[in-house]
Formats: structure tokens, C-alpha cells, sequence
């Protein structure tokens, strides 16, 4: 069943679903570390898990990482024993793609940790609850491989070899969504951070025909793709919304967002989640600075079906217990008072 139906459904109802961007917070809940969460499937689970069962969200993701497609391809990855995994720039050469083509990374370790935990979560949680799973995007991945400022040059310098590498970036995202729909994802979120800094034109040539073409690739599967850019996407945000994905997961009002100008030019059948601030709001805010903030988004987007409420991006393992059991309760609350 598709998002924007099952969010249709919930609006009837008067209720609305709830579905922060957490991952990290679990770490510090079942009193383990980011680097063994992400490197040891079993803990991994026990995090999401011990998430699912605490907060009872409507979709729960596996941890958010950047560095999976990259460090499958052999890209050098930091692993902080506190901190997400990181691709710190390394050389490049575009005569690297052929080489990378013929990388498997259906049998890299990492990449196999995520599946099985995605394995356990389709199994070990409730059906009530969406499992998740985060791919990073085709230009991000691109980015990370040649260095963000190099591929932004690229744009303009040596856009045929960007294309060459958006597709081989574009074909190993493929392989690992079609691991993870195996494996039990129902929603795929596609992180495209590095693209919101393109211009439309750029973004239009070098972001969103690729997210076009991983669409297609499982239309004839049952997952939801969502659509998550870092900062201010609002420039493209008529791009992403028709480019058929099922969602769009939107930065806070800090980053320059208008939640309410991104569901007046998406169609019905796309879902707008978004965009308590992850940081100033839910980390370092009050109980009540996150329940005014929660009412207001609430109060904004009362009119539209198609809405979920949610974070603007992953919340930090620092984030308060007591922050996020707020957002969720002001959340349920609101649903039964419209």
C-alpha cells in the first residue's frame, strides 16, 4: 500500500502519522556505541528495536550512514567510535569506473549487515509499523567517490564524466535497494544531501534523472520511495515532487523550508514528511519549545492529507528521551482533537 494511501486513510480517521528520523538516540538507550552499531547487525537491530518498542513511531529506518555505498566500492571510510561513519576525501581518477563496475557489493560486509538487519526488523517488529531502510543518492554517492567540490566543478567542467559515474553510482544504489526489498524494506529513503546544493538546471541533469531511473527500477515492487534532501531544497522542490517518488522528506524552517509551499506544489499522491528542527528543537529545546513547535506544524498542515509529521532530519544521539516522547505525544494528541 502506498504512502500517501495509508496517510489518507489515517487523515479520515483524524489522526495523522508520526515517523521521526531516529536512529542515533537508540545507541544511547541500549548503552552501546554508533561504530558497533553500525558494524554488528544484532546490535544494530537491538537499537531499532528498543526504538520501536519506547516510541511506537508509524515507519522506523535503519541507522542513517552515508559511508555504506562508498566504503562497498572501496572508498576510504573513518569509523568514530561516536560518531557516523565518514568518506573524508580521497584521489579520484575517472578511469576508476571500470574498475568499480566490476565491484559485487552484494558481498561487502557492511552492506550485508544493513540487509540482515533489515531481515530482523521485518521479522522482530510490529506489522503496525513501516521498516525503513536509507540508500544514499546517485550525485551524493558521486560526491563522496570524487570529493563534493570537485563534482560540483564537474557540473560544468566534465559533465560526461559525472554522467559515467552517476550511472555506475545509480546501478550499485539498485543493487543494494533490490538487497533490502528482499531482505523486507517497505520504504526505501533515498539521501540526497550533497544535491541541494546544485542549481534547478544542474539538479535537473545530474539528480533527479537518475532518482527517476532507481524509481522505475522498482515499480513493480511494493516499496515506498522517499525523497530526503539536507537544507534548503525549495528551489527544486517541484522536481523532486513530480519525479515520482512516493515522498519528500524536508529539512526544518531553519534550512529555509515552507512545508505548506512544498505540499501546495506536490501531487496527492506524494506524502510531505517534515520538519521539526532535529537540533535546535529536539536536542538542545525544551519540552515545550518541542510541543509549540509540534502544534504549529500540526496547526500548519491540517488542511492536507498527504502530511506526516516528522523530524528535518536524523536526530543526534544526544537528543533527550523525554524530547522525543513529547514529539510523539503532541503528535497523537493533535490527531484526535481535528
Amino acid at each position: 500500500m502506498k504512502l500517501a494511501e495509508i496517510a489518507q486513510e489515517s487523515f479520515k480517521q483524524k489522526r495523522r502519522l508520526i515517523a521521526p528520523l531516529m536512529g542515533f538516540p537508540g545507541v544511547v538507550l541500549t548503552g552501546t556505541n554508533i561504530k558497533l552499531a553500525q558494524q554488528n547487525y544484532g546490535l544494530h537491530y537491538k537499537v531499532i528495536k528498543a526504538l520501536a518498542d519506547k516510541f511506537s513511531p508509524d515507519i522506523i529506518f535503519t541507522l542513517m550512514d552515508l559511508s555504506v555505498e562508498a566504503n562497498a566500492l572501496g572508498m576510504y571510510t573513518l569509523f568514530p567510535r561516536e560518531n557516523p561513519a565518514a568518506v573524508p576525501k580521497g584521489k579520484f581518477d575517472m578511469e576508476e569506473i571500470k574498475e568499480l563496475r566490476e565491484i559485487n557489493i552484494s558481498f561487502d560486509t557492511r552492506v550485508n549487515g544493513y540487509v540482515e538487519t533489515m531481515k530482523l526488523m521485518s521479522i522482530g517488529l510490529s506489522k503496525e509499523i513501516l521498516k525503513g531502510a536509507y540508500v544514499t543518492g546517485p550525485y551524493t554517492l558521486a560526491s563522496l567517490i570524487m570529493g563534493a567540490i570537485e563534482a560540483f566543478k564537474a557540473t560544468k567542467w566534465q559533465p560526461e564524466s559525472l554522467h559515467k559515474l552517476c550511472d555506475l553510482t545509480t546501478e550499485k544504489i539498485q543493487e543494494y535497494i533490490t538487497l533490502l526489498i528482499s531482505a523486507g524494506a517497505e520504504v526505501i529513503c533515498i539521501l540526497e544531501p550533497s544535491a541541494s546544493m546544485l542549481g534547478p538546471k544542474q539538479f535537473q541533469e545530474f539528480s533527479i534523472p537518475y532518482i527517476k531511473h532507481i524509481i522505475n527500477s522498482c515499480k513493480y515492487s511494493d516499496v515506498n520511495i522517499i525523497y530526503h534532501g539536507c537544507g534548503n531544497t525549495m528551489h527544486v522542490i517541484e522536481d523532486i515532487a513530480t519525479s515520482g517518488v512516493d515522498g519528500m522528506s524536508l529539512d526544518s524552517k531553519e534550512e529555509g523550508v515552507n512545508l505548506k509551499e512544498a505540499a501546495q506544489k506536490a501531487p496527492e499522491n506524494v506524502v510531505i514528511l517534515g520538519n521539526v528542527n532535529p537540533t535546535q528543537t529536539m536536542m538542545f529545546g525544551t519540552k515545550q519549545d518541542v510541543q509549540k513547535e509540534v502544534m504549529d506544524i500540526m496547526e500548519n498542515m491540517k488542511k492536507y492529507p498527504n502530511f506526516i509529521l516528522s523530524t528535518g532530519c536524523d536526530l543526534p544521539q544526544e537528543t533527550p528521551h523525554e524530547n522525543i516522547e513529547i514529539f510523539m505525544r503532541t503528535g497523537r494528541e493533535y490527531r484526535f482533537q481535528n
